[in-house]
């Protein structure tokens, strides 16, 4: 078959389209590899120039911060090589004319002499005068005293908290079903103290920049620089392993994982979360009700039914009571930047106080329930309860400052005291008859 001119044409055009869509192809292709080595230049080029925007000395040295005083307040800064300073405020700078607005004249009170202000005062004043002013203006690392280390240690460990801590976990020691021994409880007491040490001083070394913000915070000691992070941490940890290994060792492995989860649901989840949702509360809540689940396990070595609601009871308490304080620490909290129920959600706030202060009730009743304290228990501590959740009902009716500080400052009082009635009602164990019954027969018998 004869092709036709047409024809031949037609595939010359072909031919002549896929040579051209093969070279196009071909240019596209160079023209990529050059934007890639260009794209790669460019990376490494500013890789050279900004390192110290891609990659920042604090990531690496971040136990070398130093928290420094100027004038303005507290800064923070990394120590770094001393250099000489060419200060821009020398002696210059300060014979520059500044441009001062008229002032009306003030009638003095008769009896008072006032001295006129002299420019010429301040350009003639002494070397060392000016040598200290300018000094004064520089950034200065603070000191701290030896004998000013155990107040700083018991701000830095929050002694008040760690004390309530140790406190519930001795009532759960207390409320265990086994014979009192002496030894295991003030091991069980020590590490979980030691254990609430590490917790709090982690904490606050994460949160030196959020706590400069907040009335309630800016004098604890990372914030006033009284001491260095690196000092700080190796407090924390000269507390955390002792604790744990005695809690582990001396006590039992079951309380010694229970000491370590909460150090870590403390630092690790509970720290992050305050500035990313209000579940912080609830994993904070957790926290807390560990503490007498440790002394239950130090005392019996399981996990029971008892320790759980032991647990409970410090679970919905911290409720009514954080809720509350967060309350009026609302203006605190925003400046700091932490997602609180209430600065965020304030009605659910009001809601989450109320209901868990009404669930104390019904925790109360389960008691005798789980064979851990008598059928009296659930009515000497209805009362207590009944006022609790009164005042947050007041408190979730109203919202205002003066029931949010009555329903605090009730939860103060009201976990001491339902812990004790708990104590006194606490139903005697088998068990504990024996322990108490072998003595005296054994003597007996002799």
């Amino acid at each position: 078959m004869f092709k036709t001119p047409c024809s031949r044409l037609t595939g010359v055009w072909k031919y002549l389209l896929r040579d051209g869509l093969v070279v196009s192809l071909q240019l596209k292709h160079i023209a990529n590899q050059s934007r890639s080595h260009l794209s790669a230049r460019s990376l490494i080029r500013f890789c050279r120039k900004n390192q110290a925007e891609w990659i920042t000395f604090q990531h690496f040295c971040f136990l070398k911060r130093q928290y420094v005083k100027s004038s303005d307040g507290l800064c923070q800064r990394l120590r770094h090589k001393q250099e000489p300073v060419t200060s821009v405020l020398d002696e210059r700078d300060d014979s520059v004319k500044r441009q001062v607005q008229q002032i009306p004249d003030i009638k003095p009170k008769s009896g008072t002499v006032v001295q006129p202000c002299d420019p010429q005062n301040i350009q003639s004043e002494p070397e060392a005068v000016r040598e200290a002013r300018l000094d004064a203006r520089q950034w200065k690392e603070l000191r701290v005293e030896y004998s000013d280390l155990p107040g700083i240690y018991a701000r830095l460990s929050k002694l008040k908290l760690t004390a309530l801590v140790v406190t519930t976990a001795a009532a759960g020691y207390a409320m265990a079903p086994v014979p009192f021994d002496p030894i295991t409880f003030m091991m069980a007491a020590v590490g979980t103290g030691l254990s609430s040490c590490t917790a709090n001083s982690i904490n606050q070394y994460f949160e030196v920049p959020f706590d400069s913000n907040m009335n309630r915070t800016k004098n604890r000691p990372l914030v006033r620089g009284q001491i260095s992070p690196l000092h700080a941490v190796s407090f924390a940890l000269a507390c955390g392993i002792p604790g744990v290994t005695l809690l582990t060792l001396g006590v039992n492995p079951l309380t010694g994982i229970l000491g370590a989860l909460n150090i870590f649901l403390y630092t690790c989840c509970y720290t992050p979360l305050k500035r990313l949702s209000i579940t912080n509360t609830w994993v904070g809540a957790v926290v807390g009700a560990i503490p007498p689940v440790m002394g239950w396990t130090a005392a019996t070595g399981s996990l029971d039914l008892g320790a759980l609601l032991l647990g409970g009871f410090l679970f919905s308490w911290q409720f009514p009571h954080f809720n509350a304080l967060s309350w009026n620490l609302r203006e605190d909290y925003s400046r700091g930047g932490y997602r609180m129920m209430s600065v965020t959600h304030p009605a659910l706030c009001k809601r989450v106080a109320l209901r868990h202060s009404v669930g104390l009730i019904g925790l109360s009743a389960l008691g005798p329930v789980l064979d851990v304290t008598t059928w009296t228990f659930p009515l000497v501590s209805l009362p207590i309860n009944l006022y609790i959740s009164y005042l947050a009902f007041r408190f979730y009716r109203h919202g205002d400052r003066q029931n949010a500080r009555k329903l605090f400052f009730c939860s103060l009082w009201h976990l001491p005291m339902l812990l004790l009635l708990a104590l006194t009602c606490k139903k005697s164990n088998a068990m504990q008859d024996k322990a108490a019954v072998a003595p005296i027969t054994a003597s007996l018998t002799l």
